[in-house]
């Protein structure tokens, strides 16, 4: 095969050519984020697995998926010792700066913007020896405690707010979730569920490795009803079979029988 249409890459965290074997966990996300759009509960979906597996990919798939159908997303990849306000900080303020540009929900997009700026203040987030700050207004009295789960509360709770008066939802795209300090993951869940408690369009689907639900059930007791653990594992015989021979049909290159079975799955039906 010529190496320059090799549709064949795998990496850390690329997508394959052919995602195969995954369609329920992207639909069951797609019914969850629409329903909290809409303004009716939903679980927060976490995928759970080893490494290897694809949840980084099927993160990105779900969170472009998101997009194009008109929600804000807020895509972070937690690292061990960071800290989950300075992975939010930035990302968020996007997100509300374009929601704050149009009219129908500029006030209360503007104002998150202000929570954010107190929520920031607040919290001195520091990245190595910088010190990280926006030049923006504040809302006094708003997510300026230095409770991080206070402060995260009041942050979602405006975010959902403007994005509720946007006709749209706030996803936060959390992978390596087993990285997140417990002090960290609690606030994250209580502030998940306060919103879900207001019917705020804000949620969460995330990734991670499987400590993560013993991680998230010490944090708060009640995130098992929160959240929805989602086990990815190796695909199986006819997905796998799919994920090798649809690139090369794609190119007008078919696969003989035994060349798919001696890669430990079994042939899919002839093209």
């Amino acid at each position: 095969m010529d190496t320059r249409t090799n549709p064949y890459a795998p990496g850390a965290g690329t997508p394959p050519p052919e995602l195969a074997g995954r369609d329920s966990v992207i639909e069951d996300a797609a019914v969850a984020l629409d329903r909290i759009r809409n303004g009716l509960s939903a679980k927060c979906m976490t995928m759970i697995g080893l490494r290897g597996v694809g949840k980084t990919v099927l993160l990105g798939r779900i969170a472009m998926d998101a997009e194009a159908r008109g929600m804000s997303t807020v895509q972070v990849e937690a690292k061990e010792g960071g800290r989950l306000a300075v992975l939010l900080a930035a990302p968020l303020r996007s997100r509300l700066l374009a929601m704050s540009r149009r009219a129908a929900a500029g006030d209360m997009a503007r104002r998150a913007l202000r929570v954010l700026g107190s929520f920031v203040r607040a919290t001195r987030l520091r990245y190595g020896d910088m010190e990280i700050g926006f030049d923006s207004e504040r809302e006094p009295g708003i997510a300026d405690s230095g409770s991080l789960e206070h402060d995260l509360g009041d942050l979602l709770r405006a975010s959902g707010e403007a994005a509720q008066a946007h006709d749209t939802a706030v996803v936060l795209f959390v992978d390596e979730l087993q990285y997140l300090a417990q002090l960290e993951l609690g606030a994250l869940i209580a502030a998940l569920h306060q919103a879900a408690q207001r019917q705020l369009p804000v949620t969460m689907v995330g990734a991670g490795l499987p400590q993560t639900v013993a991680n998230a059930g010490k944090a708060r007791t009640y995130a098992e009803r929160m959240f929805s653990f989602r086990e990815i594992g190796p695909l199986d015989s006819e997905a796998a079979a799919r994920a090798i021979e649809r690139p090369a049909e794609a190119l007008g290159v078919s696969y003989a029988p035994d060349a798919v079975e001696s890669n430990g799955v079994e042939p899919g039906p002839p093209p």
